[in-house]
């Protein structure tokens, strides 16, 4: 199977510049692969550094040292030292991210939201709101709420909106920051749904999912943190 992504002895360490310079060390000389079709869990206890990992192979964090190797345009990009504009065309066309929070914009409505990266992508908009509305319905989204701004809804209902943008474009690679927590049976299930047809698909997933449940249900393997863990 394809190689979409590639890490190669990545570190990174966090300075706390308001208490005297303290050098914390997350992660150090991390390797791994994941293949077109594979999910990989990030697992080990709070603190082990699976966010960094997971902001790393997005391009949010710049690491020490190493390589972030993800498959754009049938090419291999290292997002270290990409510049900037290219990495803002593999967020927007290749890997999809999944955070536990969506960051509301005001007077937007959730159908917009949702249908917006497709739409980036020059996908008409008909086209990329009947995806939305789709996407919507399937995570239980009152289609009386679909016009409307999410800034007012509960935590639950944005979170569901913040997993249908993640699942708005099938990205060849997508990254899960705890997809599925706080949310209830149904909603669980249905986000599981969509992480398999995305998987079957092709697209290579990297996960935190704290619930054993859902772990076991989509991960192909776990990689755990708490055996890659820097010297202290």
């Amino acid at each position: 199977m394809t190689t979409m992504i590639r890490v190669e002895d990545l570190s990174k360490t966090f300075v706390l510049h308001l208490q005297a310079g303290t050098h914390i060390p997350v992660l150090n000389d991390l390797a791994f692969d994941v293949k077109a079709g594979e999910c990989v869990a990030l697992h080990g206890p709070s603190g082990a550094g699976k966010s960094t990992l997971l902001r790393s192979l997005y391009g949010n964090y710049l690491p020490d040292g190493g390589k972030v190797m993800v498959r754009h345009r049938d090419a291999m990009v290292d997002l270290v030292t990409a510049e900037p504009r290219d990495i803002l065309e593999i967020r927007r066309e290749t890997v999809g991210y999944v955070s536990q929070f969506l960051r509301a914009i005001p007077r937007v409505s959730s159908l917009e939201i949702v249908a917006e990266p497709a739409r980036s992508l020059g996908e008409p908009p008909e086209q990329a709101q009947a995806r939305a509305r789709d996407l919507l319905d399937r995570l239980n989204i009152p289609e009386e709420l679909h016009d409307l701004a999410p800034a007012t809804f509960s935590g639950g209902e944005q979170q569901r909106i913040n997993i249908a943008r993640g699942f708005a474009v099938d990205y060849p690679i997508l990254l899960l920051d705890e997809p599925t927590a706080s949310l209830d049976a149904d909603n669980r299930d249905a986000v599981l749904g969509l992480i398999g047809e995305a998987r079957d698909r092709g697209a290579a997933i990297v996960g935190i999912f704290h619930d054993r449940h859902v772990r076991e249900s989509v991960a192909d393997r776990v990689f755990d943190l708490r055996e890659h863990r820097p010297a202290a």
